[in-house]
C-alpha cells in the first residue's frame, strides 16, 4: 500500500494541533480526526474469513467526513444518478468565476463571506446578462459547485456553473408550452466573458460593501478585469460526469503522494499551462497547512441550484424535459437509463471475496469502536 493523507495527518496532527491550538478552526480539528481514525480500528468494523482457506480480512468503517479521500470514492457516482431528472437534450457550457489573487488571504480569514458572496454575485451576473436579448433573452438554469484549490494546493476560491443552452421564460406561459418558452443559445456561444467580468467585479463590490470588511480592500481590486470563463463542455450526460469529481474530489488524494522523508512531502501535481507532471515538496507542516486551508466549515453547502434547476422549478424543469425530448428525438439521451442502471449496479455493496483464493468471504464478526464514531 502506498502513502495515504491518514498517515500524514496520524504523524504530524497531534504537533500541528499543539502549536496552533488556540487558531485552529472547530471544522479543521474534525476534518483532522476524521482522517486520522478512517478505516481504523477506532471506529469499529467486521472481520470476515474465507470458508476454503481460512484468509481473514478486516473491514472497517469510515468516518463519512467530505474532506477525508477514502470516504469519496462512491459518492460522485450517487451524486450521477442522482442529478437524471435535471438533464436537458441540449448542448452545456461551463462556466467558471474565479476570485482574484488580491482578495484570497482575506477571503481565507472569512471564508463564510466570501464564499457566498461569490456564489450570489457570479449567479446574479450571469442571470443579469442572459436576459439580454442579444444574448439569450431567458432565465438560465445553474448548478453551481464551489471549488477553493489550485493542483499544487494553492488556495485558489472558483465556481464551476454547469449551464444548458438556452434559456427558459421566467414566467407568463404555462407547463404545456414549456418548448416555446425555451429559446436556444447560438451556437458555441453562450455569454461574452468580458461583460460578465465587469458585471461580476460590480456586484461583488456592491454586495462586500454591505459588510465591515470593505474597507480593508485595495483600491486596485476594482480596476482590474476578473477572471470569468465560458466553454462548451458536450451534452448533459458528458458535462455532468465532467462536473462530478469537482464536487466529491478533496483538496489531494492518496495516489498523487509520492513520499514522505525527513518530515517533508512530496506529491505529484499537473500544470495547469502545459499539463507536464511535477513534484512538489513541502514540510509536513506547511502541508497540513495547505490541505486544511481547503475544509469548508460545517453545513457549508458547496453545490447550489439556480434558475429553472432551483427546487421550486421542477416541476417546470420536468415538463421542459420531457417536451423537448419529443421535439428533438435524434437528441434524446437514450443512454440514461442504461447508465442509470449501471450506476444503481455500482452503488450496490460488493460481494467481499478472498484475495488468496476468489470465494465469496463470510462474516465472523463485528469489532465495536473504540474511538468517537461520525454523528
Amino acid at each position: 500500500m502506498g502513502l495515504e493523507l491518514a498517515e500524514i495527518f496520524r504523524r504530524y496532527g497531534s504537533a500541528y494541533r499543539q502549536k496552533y491550538a488556540e487558531r485552529l478552526l472547530p471544522s479543521h480539528r474534525r476534518a483532522m480526526r476524521a482522517i486520522e481514525q478512517c478505516r481504523t480500528e477506532a471506529l469499529g468494523g467486521q472481520v470476515y474469513t474465507c470458508p476454503e482457506c481460512d484468509q481473514v480480512q478486516y473491514s472497517y468503517h469510515s468516518f463519512r467526513n467530505r474532506h477525508c479521500p477514502k470516504c469519496q470514492n462512491e459518492k460522485a457516482q450517487e451524486w450521477l444518478q442522482e442529478q437524471q431528472d435535471l438533464l436537458l437534450t441540449v448542448p452545456y457550457f461551463m462556466l467558471t468565476f474565479t476570485l482574484p489573487a488580491a482578495l484570497r488571504e482575506m477571503a481565507r480569514s472569512h471564508q463564510s463571506i466570501f464564499y457566498n458572496l461569490l456564489f450570489r454575485a457570479s449567479a446574479d451576473t450571469a442571470h443579469r446578462l442572459a436576459q439580454d436579448p442579444r444574448f439569450v433573452g431567458r432565465q438560465l438554469g445553474l448548478v453551481g459547485i464551489l471549488h477553493t484549490w489550485g493542483r499544487n494546493l494553492s488556495y485558489h476560491p472558483h465556481i464551476h456553473y454547469l449551464v444548458p443552452a438556452g434559456g427558459l421564460a421566467a414566467d407568463g406561459h404555462t407547463l404545456r408550452s414549456s418548448v416555446q418558452a425555451w429559446r436556444p443559445a447560438r451556437q458555441n456561444f453562450l455569454l461574452p466573458v468580458k461583460a460578465l467580468s465587469k458585471i461580476f467585479r460590480g456586484k461583488f463590490r456592491q454586495a462586500l460593501q454591505k459588510t465591515a470588511l470593505c474597507t480593508h480592500i485595495p483600491a486596485k481590486v476594482w480596476q482590474q478585469d476578473w477572471v470569468v470563463h465560458c466553454k462548451p463542455v458536450g451534452d448533459g450526460r458528458t458535462a455532468l460526469k465532467y462536473l462530478a469529481p469537482y464536487i466529491f474530489r478533496v483538496a489531494i488524494s492518496n495516489r498523487r503522494l509520492v513520499k514522505l522523508e525527513n518530515d517533508q512531502v512530496t506529491f505529484r501535481y499537473r500544470t495547469s499551462d502545459t499539463g507536464q507532471l511535477r513534484l512538489c515538496t513541502l514540510s509536513a507542516e506547511e502541508f497540513i497547512h495547505r490541505f486544511l486551508q481547503h475544509v469548508l466549515s460545517k453545513g457549508f453547502v458547496k453545490v447550489r441550484y439556480y434558475g429553472f434547476f432551483a427546487p421550486g422549478c421542477r416541476l417546470r424543469l420536468a415538463a421542459l424535459r420531457q417536451q423537448l425530448q419529443n421535439a428533438f428525438p435524434d437528441c434524446d439521451e437514450s443512454g440514461d437509463a442504461e447508465q442509470g442502471q449501471e450506476l444503481t449496479a455500482s452503488a450496490l455493496a460488493p460481494i467481499l471475496r478472498c484475495p488468496s483464493c476468489g470465494q465469496a468471504m463470510r462474516l465472523q464478526q463485528s469489532i465495536q469502536p473504540t474511538g468517537r464514531c461520525p454523528p
